[in-house]
């Protein structure tokens, strides 16, 4: 990785929203490191699209439910740059790896909350945490939400609600850092066309076409719909936005 390159961090960047994140940064000239939970094969593909941009990019295991597992994590990666840049630090921190709870309020386990809580909520916070004195001073964080914490379907009572605190989060992060000008910002995606949840959205005509229905656009979101907008607050264009939940849903459910 070049010096004069910035450098991005996306969790969860082998497959949908993460892949997508991950090449429209190349795009923009950001270098790219990217996290895989189990599937290297993907991730290396996607480190291969993004060299074929011109950009550089690595990829590294990360389970971002196990905390216990992130000091490790942070060496490996601030060694890496440290032989590849002369400096350990990074620039963007996009907080994006995740996974689906669909059930109702009166089925939820403390097991499923629990394992939950720590993807949504623990796990964003406290790698937040570990990576900070790593992140640049101008740099910025952004983490992806869901448009779930304001439109409300039934079954996503526990995923919607640990958004709702990365927001609440995300706000706190902005004002604590800003002497240090590190934003951040919150991108929260409508229902988007990907394997997430099993790929129910994407497969399920009927759950699609209600999807649609409900959206001003007229349609459901694609991944190229949402990297641009994280990749855009990464630039210096985006610079005064700070503090901010930018849902990006074509309009669904006014």
């Amino acid at each position: 990785m070049s010096t004069k390159n910035k450098i991005a961090l996306v969790t969860g960047g082998s497959r949908g929203l993460g892949k997508n994140i991950s090449i429209a940064l190349a795009k923009k000239g950001i270098d790219v490191i990217l996290t895989y939970n189990s599937n290297q094969e993907s991730a290396n593909e996607v480190v291969s699209e993004i060299e074929s941009l011109g950009q550089k990019a690595t990829a590294f295991q990360l389970d971002t439910g196990k905390m216990k597992s992130f000091d490790n994590f942070i060496r490996q990666i601030t060694e890496y740059l440290q032989r590849q840049t002369g400096s350990p630090n990074f620039d963007f921190l996009i907080n994006n790896a995740g996974t689906s709870l669909y059930a109702p309020v009166a089925d939820v386990t403390e097991e499923q909350l629990d394992e939950i809580v720590n993807i949504h909520y623990k796990g964003v916070f406290f790698l937040t945490q570990k990576a900070l004195p790593f992140l640049n001073k101008g740099g910025a964080i952004i983490n992806i939400s869901s448009g779930l914490t304001r439109i409300i379907l039934p079954g996503s009572s526990v995923y919607g609600s640990l958004k709702g605190a990365v927001e609440i989060l995300t706000r706190y992060l902005a004002k604590e850092l800003g002497a240090r000008k590190i934003r951040a910002n919150v991108v929260a995606p409508g229902t988007i066309e990907t394997d997430f949840g099993g790929g129910r959205t994407r497969d399920n005509e009927e759950i699609n076409a209600h999807i649609a229905s409900l959206t001003a656009l007229g349609r459901v979101g694609l991944p190229d719909d949402i990297g641009g907008v994280v990749a855009f607050l990464c630039t210096e264009e985006a610079y005064w936005i700070n503090g901010q939940r930018i849902e990006v849903s074509g309009g669904q459910a006014l």
